[in-house]
């Protein structure tokens, strides 16, 4: 007697949504940009009050650039996909030998000719928003936008850089001595980027130390370049 068993086939792919890609853009900024104007600030010898001050002014002004930028990308993004699908429909009608002949061209980096691909063609021709629809997905590799993606980017990257700029920012709200609180930062600031790294390696695939290890190095040095010119332009 045999028997036949089947085991199911489990692909496993790394991809990062928009929503994640927001957050991870976001936040890479929030945790670095407001560290190293904190970390520039404490080299020039000001009260903590003033790195506050300066600190949430920046975090405020870094989180609007930030959302709106995300915003205008997203809505160019959707703009960009109307405009390419209307000339589509407008080459089919004008152009469609032309457009017959992508489709082929398309179909011959499978291994299929013109006659392979007839019935594709009859159908299309029959079809005009299923051929636009292929030929924007393989001739311009465009797929269908979410109307509502602009707003939701813009107040996933803005949130985003919020949460992270807090986090440097946080140890001068609450610890009224520069250097220790310079101390604190920079420690709470070192742990937070290798956690966001470490997070960050679920959805690109790289190894979570090595993500870990480069979001701490390109935080550290920009703010190490912020504190030495601060440093340097305090003691000329």
């Amino acid at each position: 007697m045999s028997a036949t068993h089947r085991h199911p086939h489990k692909e496993r792919h790394f991809a990062a949504s928009d929503t994640v890609r927001d957050i991870v853009l976001g936040m890479a900024d929030g945790l670095t940009v407001p560290f190293a104007l904190a970390a520039g600030l404490s080299a020039a010898n000001v009260a903590s009050r003033v790195v506050v001050v300066a600190g949430v002014a920046e975090i405020a002004a870094g989180a609007l650039a930030m959302g709106l930028g995300g915003y205008l990308a997203a809505r160019g993004d959707i703009d960009h996909y109307h405009s390419e699908r209307s000339r589509e429909f407008r080459e089919i009608r004008e152009l469609q030998r032309e457009e017959e002949r992508e489709i082929v061209d398309i179909f011959k980096q499978y291994g299929l000719d013109r006659a392979a691909c007839e019935p594709i063609l009859a159908h299309f021709r029959k079809d005009h928003d299923a051929w636009v629809d292929f030929m924007m997905r393989f001739e311009l590799g465009l797929e269908t936008p979410d109307p509502r993606r602009a707003l939701r980017s813009a107040v996933t990257i803005g949130g985003a850089y919020i949460v992270g700029g807090l986090v440097p920012l946080a140890p001068y709200m609450l610890i009224a001595q520069l250097k220790p609180a310079l101390t604190v930062s920079i420690i709470c600031t070192g742990i937070a980027l290798a956690v966001f790294g470490a997070a960050k390696s679920r959805f690109t695939g790289v190894s979570v130390w090595r993500s870990a290890l480069q979001t701490v190095l390109i935080g550290g040095l920009a703010s190490a370049t912020a504190f030495l010119l601060a440093h340097w332009i305090g003691a000329s």
